[in-house]
Parts: C-alpha cells; sequence; structure tokens
C-alpha cells in the first residue's frame, strides 16, 4: 500500500477492523505493510504481543528503554520474549541528549515545570520512538478508549499525519475485563507492579499506585493539574509542539 493511501483508507480500515477479532485485527494489519507494535510492556500491550507470538504474525515488536523505568518493568522484557518466542527490539536515548536534558533541567527537572517534563519526554521516550518506527507502515499500539477522558473516543485505525503511516488500535474497544481475561486464559506474563495498584506504568519517577476510584492513568505525571496529560506519543503534532533541550 502506497503512503498517499494513508489518510483515505483509515475511515475504511476502522469500519471494517471493528468486525474482527484480535488475532485477525493484527493480522490485517500486518498486511497492510510494514507494521510495527511499540510495546511499553503494560498488561494491555502485553495482550497484544501475547496475540502476535502465538499467531507468529511478521509484525516487529519495540520497546523504548527510556533508562528511567521500573526494575519489574525491564525484567519483564525478557520473559515475554522467552514466553512467546519472540524478539523485542530495545530502543534507548542518546546519552548526549541526556546529558544536555540534565544540564538545562537537572536530571529530575521534570517535577519543576509541564516544560521541563515534556523535554524528558522528548529526549527519553519521542526520539527513540522516531527510530523505532523508520520506514514503518503501520504503528500499533494498546491504546484503549477506558483507559481515560482523552483516549475515549480512540478509532481501531486512524492516519498520523504527522509520522506519515496508519496506526492501529486493536484494543480500542477492550474493557478491563477482557483484557485480564484475555490474560489468565493464555497465561500471559504481566508486570508485578499491576497487582500494587499501578494500572498505567511508566518511567519509575513519574508513576505512582492510584487510589480506589481514580482513573487508571492516574498516577501518570500526578503532580500535574492536566487530566489529559500525555507524553506526547500519541498526541496530534507532538513532535513539533514539545521543547527540546537546548
Amino acid at each position: 500500500m502506497e503512503q498517499t493511501d494513508f489518510s483515505g483508507r483509515a475511515a475504511q480500515l476502522d469500519a471494517q477492523l471493528a468486525e474482527l477479532d484480535l488475532t485477525d485485527r493484527l493480522a490485517l494489519a500486518a498486511r497492510l505493510g510494514n507494521a510495527v507494535f511499540t510495546t511499553s510492556l503494560g498488561i494491555e500491550d502485553q495482550v497484544i504481543t501475547a496475540a502476535i507470538g502465538l499467531a507468529r504474525l511478521p509484525i516487529n515488536v519495540s520497546t523504548l528503554e527510556t533508562g528511567r523505568l521500573f526494575a519489574e518493568t525491564v525484567a519483564l522484557i525478557a520473559e515475554t520474549e522467552e514466553r512467546f518466542d519472540l524478539s523485542i527490539k530495545r530502543y534507548v536515548p542518546e546519552q548526549d541528549d541526556i546529558d544536555a536534558y540534565a544540564a538545562q533541567y537537572g536530571l529530575n527537572g521534570f517535577y519543576e515545570s509541564v516544560e521541563a517534563r515534556h523535554a524528558c519526554c522528548h529526549v527519553r521516550k519521542l526520539k527513540p520512538l522516531a527510530k523505532a518506527l523508520e520506514g514503518a507502515q503501520i504503528w500499533i499500539t494498546g491504546l484503549r478508549r477506558g483507559q481515560s477522558g482523552n483516549r475515549a473516543t480512540t478509532p481501531f485505525a486512524e492516519y498520523d499525519a504527522d509520522r506519515n503511516l496508519l496506526k492501529i488500535n486493536p484494543l480500542a474497544d477492550w474493557s478491563l475485563g477482557q483484557i485480564n481475561a484475555y490474560v489468565e486464559r493464555e497465561a500471559v506474563p504481566v508486570n508485578p507492579l499491576h497487582a500494587r495498584g499501578y494500572p498505567s506504568i511508566g518511567c519509575e519517577p513519574c508513576t505512582r499506585a492510584i487510589k480506589p476510584g481514580e482513573p487508571e492513568r492516574a498516577g501518570r505525571w500526578w503532580w500535574e493539574n492536566d487530566e489529559k496529560r500525555e507524553c506526547g506519543l500519541h498526541v496530534h503534532e507532538a513532535a513539533s509542539a514539545i521543547p527540546q533541550p537546548a
């Protein structure tokens, strides 16, 4: 499929994917072109990795190893590779970028301002993501509508104009109950932090357990007031809007 067809195909694919189960959604995504799945090792992403591995689908699985992940998350990478007999490619930030960030904001400067936090996400996530998606035509993610209000209208397929590719969200309509049932049925390894009150897990300094009744992503960047806070991976025109270290 030519890249120029991506924007026109998104609406058609969105309707088509809605009628399929998870494995068939992923199989269709794989047939569309060079497909890359970026996993954060959270429970949703573990379900997608399991479906890819169990069906032996030709989808490249990658992760952004930011350098600030929980030890439990890092350990889960190798465990997942062994369980599903696949390789997860690690993408890490450039040390020069980390040094430049620390010089400008301080290593943990992300607590001080939204600008500094966005700049950290740019260095540790967005730039490695760009490398992970080089040459990709299809980007598969674990976004779900139930994760937050900001994601409540997540489609199954959308055109990512910033990256000129199709973004496929095969779990868009899945509930957390469906996720948990799949995990149990297929013996999917999950991050032990989920059982300790962390439904959404990012970098260790930026993630806390949630309180009863809080939304799933309330523990991410909890010190900020914006309920729609994101790291920038799934925000339109994020790459141009996020400040970079001088």
